[in-house]
């Protein structure tokens, strides 16, 4: 009788521990990111031309325009580390992220998608503006109450170091 009690308490313990493993997240497996980078793409577009910026639209998707391309020959890989001092922007020029004048470290393969295409138009001391759709920054997610989901990103980034 005691080795039964035993035995049930064990599933019970291992039950729990199974439910609390349990994730609340649900993945839509019907979004479908298109519309919106239609939309993005249509409002980068019309965004370049009303301020003038000579930005190239590059085969990803991401708008770019290369202020200083540095000097040196790195071929970047995800684990190249990049030190830049950059300032982050919103569309209608919220300010939403900016190292102020003290470069940050990074690992290529640890940034958004839009900086992994971009950082590798320009060697160490170049400088770049990077205007990335939602779908190469955050997409659907909110990563702080800066950014809203799918925020068009307006960086310009310095690279100070490349390792």
């Amino acid at each position: 009788m005691m080795v039964k009690f035993k035995h049930i308490i064990l599933l019970i313990c291992l039950a729990g521990c199974f439910a609390a493993c349990k994730k609340d997240v649900s993945i839509d497996d019907s979004y479908d990111p298109t519309p919106q980078f239609k939309a993005d793409t249509a409002a980068i577009s019309a965004f370049v031309k009303n301020n003038n910026i000579p930005a190239t639209k590059d085969a990803s998707g991401i708008f770019y325009q290369i202020i200083a391309p540095g000097s040196g020959n790195v071929s970047y890989l995800t684990s190249t580390v990049i030190t830049a001092d950059y300032e982050g922007r919103l569309l209608n020029g919220t300010i939403f992220d900016s190292t102020k004048g003290t470069p940050a470290s990074f690992k290529l393969g640890n940034v958004i998608l839009g900086w992994q295409f971009g950082i590798q138009k320009i060697q160490k001391g170049g400088k770049i503006r990077l205007i990335i759709p939602s779908y190469f920054a955050y997409g659907t997610q909110s990563p702080s109450s800066l950014v809203p989901a799918n925020s068009i990103l307006d960086f310009t980034i310095t690279l100070t170091d490349v390792q």
